[in-house]
């Protein structure tokens, strides 16, 4: 085992009680791209976690639209996180440690945390790590915890699933650690959402709007993306990020954390039965959405399944942070499209109706390749 020489950065805005990040401060180097340039190099072969997106700065009416969702969804939201948390609980018990993966998952482990605090009295680490589709996960950051809590039994977490990538990313990188150090890990993802039936522990498998997917960095704690450049990332390094300390004025991270665990009183009651009923249900792991990435591959001759993005948060990223092609959509009507209505308008992308799948949308990514498009 690494000599445990790496410490948490004090980066982000949310507190060290809430979560420490697992992760390297690249806060003063130039990493930033704009999505057409970035677009071009990743598709050209560049590994996408080299670099960054420059942070969508949303209008007014979007981060209204925010709000209201959140506000709107904000019980709903609270007793998917009790459901999952429940189920942690009594597989874990207050050995478990959280281990949101950056960035997605940091919101919720946080909220995970303060509601197994609320309800059994317990206060659980939770950190932060990075995991990069087709690298693998920050082992660095493993280690670390491990070290910390040698007792503790690791739960992954993030905010839901699209086609699952990283599922299998994760299910692959506890194998690759268990064979390289001889430390089994449970390879179980906690998510809010599991849309495409990727994993057995979820507060719902229904497509809806969790608001933080709504936003950047300016609802997870003002960090970004992670980075894995060898460049700046030595072998004994974290995984990198940075801290957007500039968009402070900006930032609902803990606004946002506030609103939903203020639910939590009054959803513990629906969350222990949900949970004592999906322990008696045969949970499968289906990995439905990748049959409707291959029909729509087909369909509209996509070359790679990377770009196509399934699920309402999986979309969203799309507009925000990547050149996208077109939006398919079950339901437009639904409201937990109306951001990416607006976003695709704002962005003049054309959404296309789709009654016929899982999801209630999908984002395909434009082919820089496409002259014609």
């Amino acid at each position: 085992m690494l000599i445990q020489t790496n410490q948490p950065a004090k980066m982000g805005s949310y507190s060290e009680d809430d979560v420490l990040f697992l992760l390297k401060d690249l806060s003063e180097i130039e990493l930033e791209d704009s999505t057409a340039n970035r677009e071009m190099r990743v598709q050209a072969g560049q590994h996408y976690s080299e670099s960054l997106p420059i942070e969508y700065q949303p209008p007014k009416e979007y981060v209204e639209l925010f709000w209201s969702t959140a506000n709107e969804y904000k019980r709903k939201l609270a007793l998917c996180v009790g459901i999952v948390a429940e189920q942690i609980y009594q597989a874990k018990g207050s050995n478990a440690i959280l281990v949101s993966l950056a960035r997605a998952g940091t919101p919720v482990g946080i909220l995970l945390k303060r509601y197994i605090q609320l309800r059994f009295g317990i206060t659980l680490p939770h950190y932060s790590v990075s995991i990069i589709r087709d690298r693998g996960i920050d082992e660095n950051a493993l280690h670390y915890i491990l070290a910390n809590h040698p007792e503790g039994k690791i739960q992954f977490v993030d905010g839901w699933t699209g086609k699952g990538a990283i599922s299998i990313e994760l299910t692959k990188a506890c194998q690759d650690f268990e064979k390289k150090f001889q430390l089994a890990l449970d390879d179980s993802l906690a998510v809010i959402a599991d849309p495409g039936h990727c994993t057995t522990l979820f507060g719902t498998r229904e497509d809806f709007l969790i608001p933080s997917a709504c936003l950047n960095s300016t609802v997870s704690g003002l960090v970004s993306r992670t980075v894995l450049n060898d460049q700046y990332i030595g072998k004994n390094d974290f995984h990198g990020a940075k801290y957007y300390r500039e968009l402070l004025s900006s930032d609902v991270s803990n606004e946002y954390i506030e609103l939903i665990a203020a639910e939590f009183p009054y959803v513990i009651l629906d969350a222990k039965e949900s949970a004592l009923q999906r322990n008696q249900e045969n949970r499968k792991t289906e990995f439905l959405g990748m049959q409707d990435v291959k029909q729509i591959q087909t369909e509209f001759g996509v070359e790679n399944t990377n770009y196509i993005k399934p699920g309402v948060g999986e979309t969203t990223r799309v507009l925000l942070r990547r050149v996208p092609w077109k939006i398919l959509m079950r339901d437009p009507s639904s409201p937990y499209v109306k951001h990416i209505l607006m976003l695709a308008e704002e962005r003049n992308v054309e959404v296309v109706e789709y009654p016929g799948m899982n999801y209630l949308c999908m984002g395909l990514i434009k082919s820089v390749k496409r002259t014609n498009q």
